[in-house]
Protein backbone atom coordinates (compact mmCIF):
# COMPACT_ATOMS: atom_id res chain seq x y z
CA UNK A 1 0.00 0.00 0.00
CA UNK A 2 1.29 3.41 -1.00
CA UNK A 3 -0.07 6.23 1.20
CA UNK A 4 1.42 9.00 -0.94
CA UNK A 5 -0.55 9.04 -4.21
CA UNK A 6 0.07 12.76 -4.58
CA UNK A 7 3.56 11.89 -5.80
CA UNK A 8 1.90 10.44 -8.89
CA UNK A 9 -0.98 12.91 -9.14
CA UNK A 10 1.45 15.76 -9.75
CA UNK A 11 3.24 14.05 -12.62
CA UNK A 12 2.09 15.21 -16.05
CA UNK A 13 2.53 11.81 -17.64
CA UNK A 14 0.20 9.95 -15.25
CA UNK A 15 -3.11 9.04 -16.86
CA UNK A 16 -6.17 8.95 -14.61
CA UNK A 17 -9.09 6.69 -15.52
CA UNK A 18 -12.30 6.25 -13.52
CA UNK A 19 -12.66 2.49 -13.07
CA UNK A 20 -16.39 2.39 -13.86
CA UNK A 21 -16.23 4.36 -17.11
CA UNK A 22 -17.76 2.32 -19.93
CA UNK A 23 -14.46 2.17 -21.84
CA UNK A 24 -12.09 2.19 -18.84
CA UNK A 25 -10.46 -1.16 -19.69
CA UNK A 26 -9.86 -0.03 -23.28
CA UNK A 27 -8.29 3.25 -22.14
CA UNK A 28 -6.12 1.38 -19.68
CA UNK A 29 -4.95 -1.10 -22.35
CA UNK A 30 -3.99 1.72 -24.72
CA UNK A 31 -2.04 3.55 -22.04
CA UNK A 32 -0.20 0.41 -20.96
CA UNK A 33 0.87 -0.39 -24.50
CA UNK A 34 2.06 3.18 -25.04
CA UNK A 35 4.43 2.85 -22.08
CA UNK A 36 5.68 -0.70 -22.69
CA UNK A 37 8.96 -1.21 -24.58
CA UNK A 38 8.64 -2.19 -28.23
CA UNK A 39 7.58 -5.82 -28.54
CA UNK A 40 10.59 -6.57 -30.75
CA UNK A 41 12.88 -5.75 -27.83
CA UNK A 42 11.94 -9.12 -26.35
CA UNK A 43 12.19 -7.81 -22.79
CA UNK A 44 10.05 -9.92 -20.45
CA UNK A 45 7.05 -7.91 -19.27
CA UNK A 46 6.48 -8.62 -15.59
CA UNK A 47 3.54 -7.40 -13.49
CA UNK A 48 4.26 -7.26 -9.76
CA UNK A 49 0.96 -7.03 -7.88
CA UNK A 50 1.61 -5.72 -4.37
CA UNK A 51 -0.60 -6.08 -1.33
CA UNK A 52 -2.19 -8.46 1.13
CA UNK A 53 -5.52 -10.23 1.50
CA UNK A 54 -5.48 -9.44 5.22
CA UNK A 55 -6.66 -5.88 4.56
CA UNK A 56 -9.61 -5.11 2.28
CA UNK A 57 -8.18 -1.86 0.98
CA UNK A 58 -4.74 -3.35 0.41
CA UNK A 59 -6.05 -6.39 -1.48
CA UNK A 60 -6.23 -4.63 -4.86
CA UNK A 61 -2.84 -5.91 -6.04
CA UNK A 62 -3.33 -9.60 -5.20
CA UNK A 63 -6.89 -9.49 -6.56
CA UNK A 64 -5.54 -8.20 -9.89
CA UNK A 65 -2.84 -10.87 -9.84
CA UNK A 66 -5.37 -13.64 -9.22
CA UNK A 67 -7.66 -12.42 -12.00
CA UNK A 68 -4.71 -12.25 -14.41
CA UNK A 69 -3.56 -15.73 -13.41
CA UNK A 70 -7.01 -17.04 -14.32
CA UNK A 71 -6.78 -15.38 -17.75
CA UNK A 72 -3.53 -17.26 -18.51
CA UNK A 73 -1.77 -14.42 -20.33
CA UNK A 74 0.59 -15.50 -23.09
CA UNK A 75 2.65 -12.29 -23.36
CA UNK A 76 3.08 -11.18 -19.74
CA UNK A 77 4.32 -12.68 -16.47
CA UNK A 78 2.40 -12.07 -13.24
CA UNK A 79 3.59 -12.21 -9.62
CA UNK A 80 1.52 -11.51 -6.52
CA UNK A 81 -1.84 -13.25 -6.03
CA UNK A 82 -4.24 -13.94 -3.18
CA UNK A 83 -2.59 -17.34 -2.75
CA UNK A 84 0.98 -16.04 -3.03
CA UNK A 85 0.94 -12.32 -2.21
CA UNK A 86 3.87 -9.93 -2.42
CA UNK A 87 3.93 -7.66 0.63
CA UNK A 88 6.25 -5.86 3.03
CA UNK A 89 7.61 -9.04 4.59
CA UNK A 90 8.68 -10.86 1.42
CA UNK A 91 9.01 -8.09 -1.16
CA UNK A 92 12.79 -7.84 -1.31
CA UNK A 93 13.12 -11.60 -1.62
CA UNK A 94 10.49 -11.77 -4.39
CA UNK A 95 12.10 -8.97 -6.40
CA UNK A 96 15.46 -10.72 -6.25
CA UNK A 97 13.76 -13.93 -7.39
CA UNK A 98 12.15 -12.13 -10.34
CA UNK A 99 15.47 -10.61 -11.42
CA UNK A 100 17.11 -14.04 -11.30
CA UNK A 101 14.31 -15.70 -13.24
CA UNK A 102 13.98 -13.12 -16.03
CA UNK A 103 16.66 -11.42 -18.08
CA UNK A 104 16.35 -7.62 -17.97
CA UNK A 105 12.62 -7.60 -17.15
CA UNK A 106 10.41 -4.56 -17.69
CA UNK A 107 8.43 -4.40 -14.45
CA UNK A 108 5.02 -2.84 -13.87
CA UNK A 109 4.18 -2.29 -10.20
CA UNK A 110 0.50 -2.53 -9.22
CA UNK A 111 -0.61 -1.25 -5.83
CA UNK A 112 -3.50 0.34 -3.97
CA UNK A 113 -3.23 3.86 -2.61
CA UNK A 114 -5.25 6.47 -0.74
CA UNK A 115 -6.10 9.90 -2.10
CA UNK A 116 -8.63 12.72 -2.19
CA UNK A 117 -12.31 11.94 -1.82
CA UNK A 118 -13.07 12.98 -5.40
CA UNK A 119 -10.35 10.62 -6.68
CA UNK A 120 -11.61 7.43 -5.02
CA UNK A 121 -12.16 4.85 -7.75
CA UNK A 122 -9.54 6.33 -10.07
CA UNK A 123 -6.88 4.13 -11.67
CA UNK A 124 -3.57 5.88 -12.38
CA UNK A 125 -1.12 4.70 -15.03
CA UNK A 126 2.26 6.25 -15.65
CA UNK A 127 6.01 6.02 -15.84
CA UNK A 128 8.09 5.39 -12.76
CA UNK A 129 7.78 3.01 -9.82
CA UNK A 130 5.39 2.57 -6.94
CA UNK A 131 6.83 3.12 -3.47
CA UNK A 132 5.28 0.50 -1.18
CA UNK A 133 5.73 0.41 2.57
CA UNK A 134 5.20 4.11 3.23
CA UNK A 135 2.31 3.34 5.51
CA UNK A 136 4.15 0.77 7.61
CA UNK A 137 7.31 2.82 8.09
CA UNK A 138 9.43 0.29 6.24
CA UNK A 139 12.22 0.99 3.82
CA UNK A 140 11.11 -1.12 0.89
CA UNK A 141 12.47 -1.00 -2.65
CA UNK A 142 10.65 0.97 -5.30
CA UNK A 143 8.92 -1.35 -7.74
CA UNK A 144 8.55 -0.95 -11.46
CA UNK A 145 9.60 0.93 -14.55
CA UNK A 146 5.95 1.99 -14.72
CA UNK A 147 3.05 1.84 -12.29
CA UNK A 148 -0.66 1.15 -12.08
CA UNK A 149 -2.24 2.38 -8.87
CA UNK A 150 -5.85 2.38 -7.72
CA UNK A 151 -7.16 4.95 -5.25
CA UNK A 152 -9.34 2.83 -2.98
CA UNK A 153 -10.17 5.28 -0.18
CA UNK A 154 -9.48 8.66 1.41
CA UNK A 155 -6.10 9.55 2.89
CA UNK A 156 -5.13 11.84 5.73
CA UNK A 157 -6.31 10.23 8.96
CA UNK A 158 -6.00 6.76 10.53
CA UNK A 159 -4.96 5.12 7.29
CA UNK A 160 -4.90 1.56 8.62
CA UNK A 161 -8.44 1.95 9.96
CA UNK A 162 -9.52 3.38 6.60
CA UNK A 163 -7.98 0.44 4.77
CA UNK A 164 -9.69 -2.09 6.99
CA UNK A 165 -13.03 -0.40 6.31
CA UNK A 166 -12.67 -0.03 2.56
CA UNK A 167 -15.54 -1.61 0.65
CA UNK A 168 -14.55 -4.90 -0.98
CA UNK A 169 -17.06 -4.22 -3.77
CA UNK A 170 -15.11 -1.13 -4.85
CA UNK A 171 -11.74 -2.88 -4.65
CA UNK A 172 -13.04 -5.88 -6.60
CA UNK A 173 -14.60 -3.66 -9.27
CA UNK A 174 -11.33 -1.77 -9.69
CA UNK A 175 -9.36 -5.02 -9.82
CA UNK A 176 -11.60 -6.35 -12.60
CA UNK A 177 -11.14 -3.18 -14.64
CA UNK A 178 -7.35 -3.26 -14.22
CA UNK A 179 -7.16 -6.98 -15.05
CA UNK A 180 -9.37 -6.52 -18.14
CA UNK A 181 -7.20 -3.63 -19.29
CA UNK A 182 -4.01 -5.67 -18.90
CA UNK A 183 -5.63 -8.62 -20.68
CA UNK A 184 -6.56 -6.45 -23.68
CA UNK A 185 -3.06 -4.95 -23.66
CA UNK A 186 -1.61 -8.48 -23.80
CA UNK A 187 -3.64 -9.28 -26.93
CA UNK A 188 -2.13 -6.30 -28.72
CA UNK A 189 1.39 -6.92 -27.43
CA UNK A 190 2.79 -9.97 -29.20
CA UNK A 191 6.58 -10.29 -28.88
CA UNK A 192 8.58 -13.27 -29.98
CA UNK A 193 8.48 -16.19 -27.55
CA UNK A 194 10.40 -15.20 -24.42
CA UNK A 195 12.13 -17.81 -22.33
CA UNK A 196 12.99 -17.29 -18.69
CA UNK A 197 16.38 -18.31 -17.41
CA UNK A 198 14.85 -21.29 -15.63
CA UNK A 199 13.17 -22.44 -18.84
CA UNK A 200 16.44 -22.21 -20.75
CA UNK A 201 18.25 -24.15 -18.05
CA UNK A 202 15.54 -26.82 -18.11
CA UNK A 203 15.87 -27.20 -21.87
CA UNK A 204 19.63 -27.65 -21.57
CA UNK A 205 19.27 -30.30 -18.85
Amino acid sequence: MNFKPQLFEKKDYATRIMHDDSNAAHQLAMQINQLLPASMSNRPIVFVCIGTDRSTGDSLGPLVGTLLEEKKLSSFYVYGTLENPIHAVNMTEKLVEIQKKHSNPFIIGIDACLGRLKSVGVVQVGEGPVKPGAGVNKELPEVGHMHITGIVNVSGFMEFFVLQNTRLHLVMSMAKTIADGIYHASLAYQPKRMFSRLELDAEKA
